[in-house]
């Protein structure tokens, strides 16, 4: 097979990739201003459907995943995230694509789960009492950070919604003069619903929970006109719910709800101090203000109108996951399900496996208050369990915390977290599968299995020894700040772990079995969910060693042989025969729509040549996000914000390719300049000399330095960084 060569190639790829914007985007004439007349929350939420940019045809039935965002109100971080409802049971519960929304529901991620207490205002009979919901058009919705409106056809009610921290804001206002009514549909949510129950309690009060597993919540909600009565029907099962029936013929109905994952009263707390006694324009002006302050944070001069679109989208974006759990009074309900109360706010565990890469280290540098929070939540995690929880894989805690620490953020017991983290590193049982095998051998083993497919449940041997071999290193960088030496020679030599699943004969990471030899029929082409690799191929795992890339050039044969690998990475075409439902938007065997290759693009600069990385990162700013019939598509699932992460800080030029340093690989801003505001006045202001796209050197405060690498302290102090180009 003969191959282009990358420049071609990937010129080809520009000039073929869709650019299409969708109708909704707003133009510069358009905005008031405002950075979050930037945002389009629409972004995400279509789906990927034309087979050369997927990379395949996908089977019948299949909805390939582009974004899995949804459009609905939340503040960063908040507990409430207030949102249509399209269908149950997908990844965010709305898909542009359709035509009928069935609730609005107060909690959201992205990840098939929550999507809980849902909604929907109804008018008139229905012969179906268990099938409601109404169809919609997107010339009559809108949304902004904060705010999401749409018109109800079959039951002609506009529908507006707004949310605070801890409590949503409904305001419908009805077409019918009579028979309208608000549908709790409490037996359903992307979670399995266990139970549920809802009563009255006054003239204009309702209050319930639902339960799916272990988990419950409680929601309390007023509305400014009477109940005429409740109806429940079939109390407590998947298919019951209620109605709440309306007096009066007031057409415009407001319901203020609060949630609380301890119990009513704290739901009624959390309803009474936060938006009680606010109306929704309030409401809806504080969270546009709360948004504005949060993007403000960074000001960009250049680009294009959909590249200021896809940039503020996706800084959005970046803030809405993890969660908070702690109500009003500071009540939360803890890891092992029991009611406690801390002197800072409790949140969800982070995505740490997607996020621990770019999003947390976003969140440390702009709200390192909720970082410090999210880290001390995480530690509370860990005094009940005996370790610091991870999410899916890995152990990407270690990264978080000592990167977040290196920049930082102290206030929390960084001693105890510690020896909490080295539990993780060591400790069978606990947070690293197979741990013991890993220390032993130097590697997690794969099983020799004849003919391996997509979906082989097994270690994922060759991702696990790899993203272990990061976590000791991070970890190492936490024990030398501990001026633990012991543990920090141990954890060093551990990281070199990375060159145990290296095959020289093949120069890929490569799995082997229990007794040393490499797994036969090895295909470095076929993606797998996690039998050897844990959803990804060969060739997208075969560049990930962030903390030694000097040492994995080498292990190629030298800069020339890295460098052909590399560009071979970017060039052999992906199969359209090798499916995977999380492993889409190619650019030869690069995975532009998963996370575990996404650090790939950067590796040229360690060969000094910086503006082949910067053809692969500009391919993929211009060409793979807002993408589709609508230019609402994302490469892929947007996963707790990796995805948008990721174009924040590429399109910035500074990326945090090994996240537990305090220091950034610099490339090209895609904007003409960026400025960073940070504390007491100080500033960050990143320019492109001449406009370019090839890097030729960088300077801080008109110093050059040498290398590829500015440290977080220009985050502290402020500075001019530019990037020479030409």
């Amino acid at each position: 097979m003969k191959l282009l060569p990358l420049m071609t190639l990937i010129l080809l790829n520009i000039l073929l990739l869709p650019h299409e914007v969708d109708g909704q985007a707003t133009t510069e004439s358009q905005k008031n201003n405002r950075l979050i007349d930037w945002v389009n929350p629409f972004i995400g939420t279509a789906p990927l459907t034309d087979p050369d940019f997927i990379g395949y045809t996908p089977p019948e039935g299949w909805r390939v995943w582009a974004g899995l965002t949804y459009p609905g109100s939340s503040l960063p971080n908040a507990m409430v995230q207030l949102s249509p409802i399209t269908e149950y049971g997908t990844g965010a519960g709305y898909q542009y694509e359709d035509s009928v929304i069935y609730a609005f529901t107060h909690t959201n991620k992205g990840h098939w789960n929550y999507c809980n207490i849902p909604v929907l205002p109804v008018s008139g009979d229905h012969t179906h009492p268990n099938k409601y919901g109404s169809r919609f058009r997107h010339d009559r919705e809108n949304a902004q950070p904060g705010y999401y409106q749409v018109y109800l056809e079959d039951y002609a009610v506009d529908v507006e919604l707004t949310s605070t921290l801890r409590s949503g804001f409904h305001k419908y206002n009805f077409k019918h003069p009579t028979d309208n009514k608000i549908l709790f549909d409490l037996g359903k949510a992307n979670n399995e619903v266990t139970d549920w129950g809802i009563r009255q309690k006054g003239e204009k009060e309702i209050e319930g929970f639902q339960r799916n597993g272990e988990q419950i919540i409680h929601f309390y909600a007023t509305l400014n006109v009477p109940i005429q009565k409740l109806e429940v029907n079939q109390p407590g099962t998947r298919k019951g719910n209620a109605l709440v029936h309306l007096g009066g013929a007031d057409h415009n109905v407001e319901m203020k709800i609060g949630l609380s994952f301890v119990s009513a009263q704290n739901a009624k707390e959390n309803h009474t101090r936060e938006i009680a006694t606010k109306t929704f324009d309030a409401v809806k002006s504080e969270a546009a203000e709360t948004w504005e302050k949060l993007l403000s944070n960074i000001k960009i001069e250049g680009g294009s109108d959909k590249q200021k679109e896809m940039f503020y989208t996706s800084l959005y974006r970046s803030f809405l996951w993890p969660a908070l759990r702690s109500d009003v009074n500071g009540e939360f309900q803890d890891i092992e399900g029991n009611i406690s109360k801390a002197d800072f706010r409790y949140y969800t565990r982070p995505s740490l496996w997607d996020t621990y890469r770019n999003k947390l280290v976003l969140m440390t540098i702009i709200a390192p208050d909720v970082t410090a929070d999210v880290i001390r939540s995480m530690h509370h995690m860990g005094e009940k369990t005996g370790f610091i929880p991870t999410f899916f894989h890995g152990d990407h805690a270690a990264p978080f915390i000592t990167g977040a620490y290196k920049r930082g953020i102290k206030d929390f017991d960084v001693k105890s977290v510690y020896q909490l983290l080295l539990r993780n590193a060591n400790v069978e049982g606990g947070i690293r599968p197979f741990i013991s095998e890993y220390i032993e051998k130097g590697y997690v083993s794969s099983p020799d299995i004849e003919k391996p497919h997509v979906e082989t449940k097994a270690k994922a041997g060759v991702s696990k020894t790899l993203e272990y071999a990061y976590d000791d290193y991070s970890l190492a960088q936490l024990a030398l700040i501990m001026e633990d030496d012991d543990n920090y020679h141990s954890l060093m030599k551990r990281s070199q772990n990375y060159v145990n699943v290296f095959d020289k004969s093949t120069n890929f990471m490569r799995g082997r079995l229990s007794d040393g030899t490499w797994v036969k029929n090895f295909d470095p082409q076929y993606p797998y969910y996690e039998y050897t690799y844990r959803e990804a191929n060969a060739w997208q795992l075969s560049f990930y060693v962030p903390h030694d890339m000097e040492g994995l050039v080498q292990l190629y044969g030298g800069a020339s042989a890295f460098e052909a690998k590399l560009d071979s990475l970017f060039t052999v075409p992906w199969n359209p025969d090798h499916i995977a439902r999380n492993v889409s938007s190619f650019i030869g065997q690069y995975c532009v729509g998963n996370q575990p290759d996404h650090e790939a693009p950067f590796s040229y600069h360690f060969i000094g040549k910086p503006e082949k990385s910067q053809l692969i990162i500009d391919n993929v700013l211009n060409n793979f996000y807002g993408v589709g019939e609508h230019g609402l598509a994302l490469p892929g699932m947007d996963d707790a914000g990796e995805m948008s992460s990721w174009y924040v800080f590429a399109s910035l030029g500074i990326y945090p390719l090994s996240p537990a340093d305090d220091e950034y690989i610099v490339t090209v801003p895609l904007f003409d300049s960026v400025r960073w505001q940070l504390e007491q006045n100080r500033t960050l202001n990143i320019t492109n000399s001449s406009q370019g796209r090839n890097m030729k050197g960088i300077t801080v405060d008109g110093n050059a330095i040498k290398g590829y690498f500015i440290s977080h302290e220009l985050f502290n102090k402020g500075g001019d960084l530019q990037i020479i180009t030409d």
